[in-house]
């Protein structure tokens, strides 16, 4: 990474009356009206200060929907690490990367033989097929020292409509960075509430055709008691605004009866799920599971969609350039995936030595695992640990350094997520942590909006 106060070298020869100071980044003074500075986008992060979140922006905001004062103490005061004040700064070409990567790997995910061996070792549920493919990917990226890389996909990724919120309260940033509005295009289309609904509405015509959609629930275990419950109440208030019925549900309040599934005398057509259980296979999801394998109603996201994207042993195939050589992928295609990919390999009895020989090199992962929950860094393993992880379903994956955003309070790490549907990006956030993973528990940090830079 770059220090801060490196300058270009194209500056390196001003004398110091011919240069100023931004940020503490020392800058010449424009030759013209419309010079430009080419500042790159780590040293941006090492040295700009701009708190972009506009607070009382987003208290307005908030102010016209239902419960918006509720809504605000609960982002702001009661989730006091979920939004972070300040942007995050990308080059251009990175996110042009990440979207090549995402590419690449939507066009391995939809081979048949690709499908086939990963739907193999899937939950029984997974088979079933469904014409609607699944809501909110999210395709979650470390900028290392050689571009960016994709360290997991994960189905259901949650932060959606509270981003699109945050854009919403965004100021603009400093000169440095052209005065650009954090969130807003190229990253994010206008209006990412209006396509997120039509999300969902072609789910609906997928699996029902020109069949009015009527009634929906977004469904968790105990909603109420889960960290993005405002974002629930987000989309509960969104799905209203466009003249459905919307409930926020546990699994238990649903019914599976009469060829449908229930809400006490209400029947739901699609179900926003929310669950961690991929498979819907814990006992108080029989209903839920029913409703989905019978088709009773459209559910979304859905076990194909988890077993087809974000099983981590995915990973394993997608990063060993000679097993998709055997699919007959093209030699772009593997280029693009074989630099953009964290490297993964299958955690077993016969390869532990070298694995915890490798470890410090090595993030242990489980399979099946959300939320960084029961995920290790390999130098932070103990040996009893390891023995464990030797016991259950894990991958390892080579450690890929995330950038850093510096603040006053200290230096964060941080990692972009892009939210895919149908191989289209529709939002890309940052967000902002201490420690070994995302967390949302570190002063300063949380989700942050990108600007891009061009380099």
């Amino acid at each position: 990474m770059n220090s801060p106060s490196e300058m270009p070298a194209e500056n390196a020869e001003l004398p110091e009356s011919e240069t100023a100071f931004h940020h503490g980044i020392p800058m010449p003074m424009p030759l013209s009206p419309i010079a430009t500075i080419p500042f790159r986008a780590e040293q941006l992060n090492g040295s700009c200060r701009c708190a972009s979140l506009n607070r009382k922006a987003l208290r307005k905001s908030l102010a016209d929907s239902m419960n918006g004062d509720a809504l605000y103490r609960m982002l702001t005061e009661e989730r006091p690490h979920l939004c972070a004040d300040v942007p995050v700064f990308v080059s251009q070409s990175d996110l042009d990367r990440q979207a090549e990567i995402i590419a690449a790997l939507e066009r391995v995910i939809a081979l048949p033989a690709f499908r086939e061996q990963v739907l193999s070792r899937a939950p029984l549920s997974a088979a079933h097929q469904t014409q609607a493919t699944g809501v909110f990917l999210g395709y979650d990226f470390h900028l290392g020292t050689d571009g960016p890389r994709l360290i997991e996909i994960n189905s259901n990724a949650g932060g959606a409509l509270i981003n699109a919120q945050l854009i919403r309260a965004q100021d603009t940033c400093c000169e440095v960075a052209d005065h650009r509005q954090p969130g807003h295009p190229p990253i994010t289309p206008p209006a990412p509430e209006a396509a997120f609904v039509e999300m969902f509405l072609s789910e609906w015509r997928a699996e029902r055709g020109i069949q009015a959609l009527r009634t929906i629930a977004i469904v968790d275990e105990q909603p109420e008691q889960q960290y993005l419950y405002p974002e629930f109440l987000l989309f509960k208030q969104l799905f209203e605004a466009h003249g459905l019925q919307a409930w926020i549900l546990d699994p238990s309040a649903l019914e599976y009866r009469d060829g449908g599934v229930w809400h006490q005398q209400t029947r739901i057509d699609l179900i926003y799920n929310r669950l961690t259980d991929f498979g819907l296979d814990e006992p108080q999801h029989a209903a839920l599971r029913a409703t989905y394998l019978a088709g009773a109603a459209v559910v979304t996201p859905h076990p194909r969609n988890h077993a087809l994207y974000a099983d981590k042993r995915n990973l394993i195939l997608l990063s060993d350039d000679d097993y998709l050589r055997t699919l007959g992928v093209d030699s772009q295609t593997r280029a693009v995936l074989r630099e953009g990919v964290a490297k993964t390999i299958a955690v077993a009895s016969e390869n532990a030595a070298a694995l915890w020989a490798e470890r410090k090199r090595l993030f242990f992962k489980p399979a099946r695992g959300y939320g960084s929950k029961a995920a290790y860094r390999g130098d932070k393993l103990t040996k009893r640990v390891f023995e464990d992880i030797l016991q259950n379903d894990y991958v390892a994956q080579s450690i890929v350094l995330p950038s850093e955003r510096r603040l006053d309070s200290g230096d964060l790490k941080l990692d972009l997520r892009h939210y895919v549907y149908r191989g289209e990006t529709q939002l890309v956030c940052a967000r902002l942590y201490q420690g070994q993973t995302t967390n949302f528990r570190t002063p300063g940090g949380g989700f942050a909006q990108v600007v891009a830079i061009a380099e």
